[in-house]
């Protein structure tokens, strides 16, 4: 127990705080009189003011949260208990007029929104690194909910083996590593220039070349291209959220933006899962045009048109927690929603193919990882790499 405490009193914070209360004290020791009493309870108050800014600033620093993204997650948390309310309601009432099975989803839809929510919250308040390792363990899931789903042999054991255990952990690995410093030859490393060809061209030769190295030559193409498949749209198409937070942003003038980059991925991850919301009730408003009746009877051309500028209505209300102006937000909005449309049309179509209809159920309600984030498997890179064009500096 005395080490704990001598650890607490050796911190940084603690030696700082003491030092303060020793001058105090050494001030109150020169006037021992009410006068000298006054003007130390007047110091001891200064240094708790201190302390209490100095904690606020260093788990605001911390959390990488400034003052837009804190009042954006509080809105985020007020409709989602408003919602949760209306839910309760919903449940506790037999009307006639209101479908219960449309209830029941409505029901676990937001329970899969409450649990998406705790974790990107989680992920922020832990920081970058926290935020990447959350991440890549969402990649790790939603890889093997994919590569269930699909047949193999026992010749592609050791290929998924180094795609599971090595590639997706390498993936994030190097973007954790971006801020590092690290140097070679007296250059500082480049880790985007690794880690965005890992994956598409190592990962991709190196598979099919540990498939043929087993001899195992049956459907040897549809095996390697599966695994290939579910590496890309798992692995690095989501790492490329995360990677937000290295960006060095700037306005589309020029000037720096002092925001949290922090608030921008929680901006991006939010428009993305309201398209899908934004899109499914346009499309039951109006459901005559569908897209691809085989593959998802729920996905309408007023649904897509609808869902997107319905995004970019609200990507423009949320521009002041990015550095984009509210136009600027709008047509981003746009952009992920129409990737979010065909990244969800994607994954429906392997899911019909392999005659399955969930891709798991680690989510309550809503199936499992893959089928909450194939929307933002698709509109990860290109927000990404859009952001980084257009409004971010080396």
């Amino acid at each position: 127990m005395h080490d704990f405490f001598q650890r607490i009193a050796d911190s940084w914070f603690a030696r700082g705080i003491l030092a303060q209360v020793e001058q105090v004290a050494e001030k109150l020791a020169e006037k021992p009189s009410e006068e000298g009493l006054t003007e130390a309870a007047t110091e001891t108050g200064k240094v708790t003011v201190a302390a209490v800014q100095n904690v606020a600033t260093t788990a605001s620093s911390n959390a990488g949260l400034d003052l837009a993204t804190i009042v954006l997650a509080s809105v985020v948390l007020g409709v989602l208990a408003g919602a949760s309310l209306i839910a309760r309601h919903l449940t506790r009432q037999s009307n006639p007029s209101i479908n219960p099975a449309l209830v029941q989803r409505f029901v676990q839809r937001l329970w899969a929104w409450w649990l998406m929510f705790a974790i990107l919250i989680s992920g922020m308040f832990l920081h970058r690194v926290g935020t990447i390792v959350l991440f890549g363990l969402v990649s790790f899931w939603a890889f093997r909910e994919f590569i269930t789903m699909t047949p193999t042999r026992r010749g592609d054991h050791r290929a998924l083996f180094w795609s599971l255990v090595v590639f997706t952990p390498l993936q994030y690995v190097l973007i954790g590593l971006a801020q590092s410093g690290l140097e070679f030859r007296g250059s500082k490393i480049d880790f985007y220039s690794i880690y965005s060809v890992m994956i598409p061209v190592y990962a991709s030769l190196f598979i099919p070349a540990r498939i043929a190295i087993a001899g195992d030559h049956k459907r040897f193409l549809e095996r390697s291209a599966q695994i290939q498949a579910g590496l890309l749209i798992c692995v690095y198409c989501l790492s490329f959220a995360p990677a937000l937070l290295d960006l060095n942003l700037v306005r589309s003038d020029g000037t720096p933006w002092d925001g949290s980059r922090a608030g921008l991925l929680f901006f991006f991850v939010l428009i993305s899962q309201l398209s899908d919301v934004l899109q499914w009730l346009w499309g039951r408003i109006r459901n005559n045009r569908i897209i691809a009746k085989d593959i998802s009877s729920t996905r309408t051309w007023d649904g897509l048109l609808g869902g997107s500028l319905s995004s970019g209505i609200f990507g423009a209300i949320l521009y002041w927690v990015t550095p984009f102006t509210p136009w600027q937000a709008a047509c981003m909005a746009i952009v992920v929603a129409g990737l979010g449309f065909a990244g969800g049309l994607t994954m429906s179509a392997i899911k019909r193919d392999r005659g399955v209809r969930d891709y798991g159920t680690l989510v309550m309600g809503h199936a499992g990882v893959l089928d909450r984030i194939d929307s933002l498997c698709f509109s990860a890179p290109i927000f990404y790499h859009l952001t980084r064009f257009f409004f971010s500096i080396p």
